[in-house]
């Protein structure tokens, strides 16, 4: 039997080219080694104040992404994570099992919560919903990026704890982490993640950029004393990142790259300017059956279609730990 893929990726803001990198072309990879299910985590947004209408649209902008770069509705599932009741039902039996310490723990919680002056509840139970999306589906493998491993080790220690508790009933899942892409750093900034949230639109390239615009933000992308091209994340982190973005979407190893322009003497301007056409060649296409699949009809029956095998695979596993735990089953009729 296949291995059973799960990520959910929240419908806020720009989806970046750290997004593609670190996240998308994998998932486009992914649907030809295993069954995976991609949910549109829309429920995970409301953790923090969102616009009702910007919310609808960056959902719907988000599934039209996910199809723009390569996703095969016949091949994967793309589904929208309110379309599948059984999420937050799940969730609670997940906030039943987890301890307040536990969560107290989550960096992710502490860095949102740092310096606000109300925070939500839901933001401090996010985990158990993130627990309650991978467990659901018997999920083998969970694409993740650095920054979500803690909340994955914790859905895998409840996994293990409703186990024990009360008899073998999730898969625990394991994390799939690229060696190379995983945090593609900001333009103006490679100590910081390249952030569709960041207050400067030049320290990120949205994947909805046109080419003139990618082409002023490659300019002002920051670089590194010397002018020698070499991969040196220690030394130089600016450049190294430029390096990483060039060789994933030029398909290349890093180093390679690296030497081939130091075999032309060539500095940092030239390599701008070609890094420049790499990404616009494979953004462009991109950016343009987004907007041709946004306009369209199909894209709604994609979503359709996947909550509804969603919820074909959901509804007994929920159904077998409300069993579990105790819950009387509801009476037809």
């Amino acid at each position: 039997m296949a291995s059973r893929v799960f990520s959910g990726v929240q419908p806020s803001g720009v989806v970046t080219l750290g997004n593609y990198l670190g996240a998308l072309r994998q998932f486009v990879a992914l649907q030809d080694q295993a069954d995976c299910l991609y949910c549109l985590v829309d429920l995970h947004a409301l953790t923090v104040p969102q616009d009702p209408a910007a919310l609808t649209a960056q959902t719907r902008q988000l599934a039209a992404v996910f199809l723009a770069v390569g996703l095969d509705p016949a091949r994967a599932t793309l589904f929208v994570q309110s379309h599948v009741p059984a999420h937050t039902q799940l969730a609670w039996i997940m906030e039943s099992l987890v301890h307040f310490g536990e969560l107290e723990r989550m960096t992710q919680f502490k860095d949102k919560a740092a310096g606000k002056a109300v925070v939500s509840a839901s933001l401090f139970t996010y985990p158990a919903l993130m627990a309650a999306d991978i467990l659901l589906y018997r999920t083998d493998l969970v694409p993740v990026g650095e920054d979500q491993k803690q909340h994955l080790e914790l859905t895998r220690d409840l996994a293990q704890r409703f186990n024990s508790r009360f008899g073998e009933t999730f898969t625990v899942p394991e994390p799939l982490i690229p060696k190379l892409g995983g945090r593609i750093m900001a333009l103006d900034d490679p100590t910081r993640k390249m952030s569709k949230s960041s207050a400067n639109p030049y320290s990120y390239i949205a994947l909805s950029d046109d080419p003139d615009l990618i082409a002023a933000k490659i300019r002002r992308a920051v670089t590194d004393s010397g002018r020698e091209i070499l991969y040196d994340p220690e030394h130089k982190p600016a450049l190294s990142n430029l390096l990483t973005i060039y060789a994933l979407l030029a398909e290349e190893p890093v180093e390679e790259v690296a030497a081939r322009f130091r075999a032309r003497g060539a500095g940092y301007g030239v390599f701008k300017q070609e890094l420049t056409d790499v990404v616009v060649a494979a953004l462009d296409p991109v950016r343009r059956r987004y907007l041709d699949i946004l306009e369209g009809a199909e894209l709604d029956r994609v979503l359709a279609a996947g909550a509804a095998r969603a919820r074909s695979l959901a509804e007994p596993m929920l159904a077998r730990v409300y069993e579990r735990v105790g819950l009387v089953p509801p009476v037809a009729g």
